[in-house]
């Protein structure tokens, strides 16, 4: 069986390739997508969804906004324990959260947060002197970080509420917490593999040393709370009725979430609302919209601008200080000096050495 799976695996990899099943994967699910928004949104009352915008209480959206500002804070702790693991202990925690939130508020709205985010990671680590080697580095263990926690909450979540996945995956209740326990017991093995003995992967320059049992359940606990923080966020914001458990929320809003990250489209945009749209059908459609609207403002739009004005803010800055012309008479003292009745020269030279004098004549 084992090597029916590698032979399987060889010739996917050497005859079709995995970029292209992962391509066209993510053409599947935008497309299936695309079909479940047109068939639940062609017949939706567009002032009923304005109706249902002003009628959210201010203060759940002020507290769903809170709940994204500390899920975003979160994050920048995925680059600070990343830069940490590899030993980068002079970056500080100022510079790990300017390329903790950008990062991530580009990716998640671009798209392929893994080269979009570590494009801006890279631009902002190479001026403290991180290497392109060490940022892959970087963005290796904040995706392990991201991927342990949604692993966690969807594994626990799963198997306490099988129904919650079954409602977005169509496959029966007892399938998903199968599923659910083999997650679990994955987790468990892979936290008992590291606690062990030191593990790393990779080799050469690319060799990377994982974290250990204690750091291994950090990092969960950093992926929980940020899954946490948002989870509750869209849970502010969610029609008071008809009421849902919030456990049952939280698998729904993940497995939607990874749905979107699958895809690769922008923000997740279609992906995540439909599969949200399809899991909670028991809402009102059109305040259901409303909800995924306000939060796709709170999480997506509002961070997304605040980077980019920090961004370029940033670049704006950094060409001004770079470029800058020295004072006029730091050109004078420093940059040309003129010996008394000599020629004008570089400080940064030495003066030409005299030559020898031939008063007395030549040398017998």
């Amino acid at each position: 069986m084992v090597e029916m799976l590698r032979a399987v695996a060889r010739f996917v990899s050497e005859k079709i390739g995995w970029h292209r099943i992962g391509f066209a994967l993510s053409l599947l699910i935008i497309a299936v997508a695309a079909v479940v928004l047109f068939r639940m949104l062609r017949g939706i009352d567009v002032n009923e969804v304005i109706n249902a915008l002003r009628a959210t209480p201010s203060y759940d959206i002020v507290l769903a906004a809170l709940f994204v500002a500390f899920g975003y804070f979160t994050l920048t702790f995925y680059d600070l324990f990343a830069l940490r693991t590899i030993g980068r202990k002079d970056v500080s925690y100022a510079t790990a959260a300017l390329a903790g939130f950008t990062s991530y508020s580009v990716g998640h709205n671009v798209g392929a947060s893994a080269f979009t985010g570590g494009a801006v990671r890279y631009r902002v680590y190479s001026a403290h002197g991180v290497s392109a080697i060490e940022v892959a580095k970087i963005c290796f263990i904040a995706g392990l970080t991201f991927w342990l926690g949604n692993a966690t909450v969807l594994g626990l979540g799963i198997f306490y509420a099988p129904e919650a996945a079954s409602a977005i995956n169509q496959l029966p209740e007892w399938f998903n917490r199968t599923l659910a326990g083999i997650t679990i017991a994955v987790l468990i093995a892979y936290v008992t593999w590291v606690w062990i003995r030191p593990r790393a992967i990779g080799r050469d320059g690319w060799k990377v040393t994982l974290p250990g049992g204690p750091l291994t359940f950090l990092q969960i606990v950093i992926g929980i709370v940020d899954l946490g923080c948002c989870a509750a966020a869209m849970y502010l914001l969610l029609p008071q009725q008809p009421h849902i458990d919030f456990i049952l929320l939280a698998v729904i809003f993940v497995s939607a979430t990874l749905l979107g990250f699958a895809s690769h489209s922008p923000g997740g945009l279609g992906v995540f609302d439909a599969a949200m749209l399809v899991a909670l059908w028991q809402f009102n459609t059109e305040e259901l919209l409303a909800s995924l609207l306000l939060f796709r403002l709170l999480y997506y739009i509002i961070p997304f601008t605040l980077a980019l004005a920090i961004l370029g803010g940033r670049e704006i800055v950094k060409g001004m200080f770079s470029n800058r012309v020295p004072p006029l008479g730091e050109i004078a003292s420093d940059v040309f000096i003129a010996p008394p009745g000599g020629e004008c020269v570089s400080a940064k030279q030495e003066p030409h050495p005299e030559k020898p004098s031939n008063a007395d004549g030549p040398k017998q």
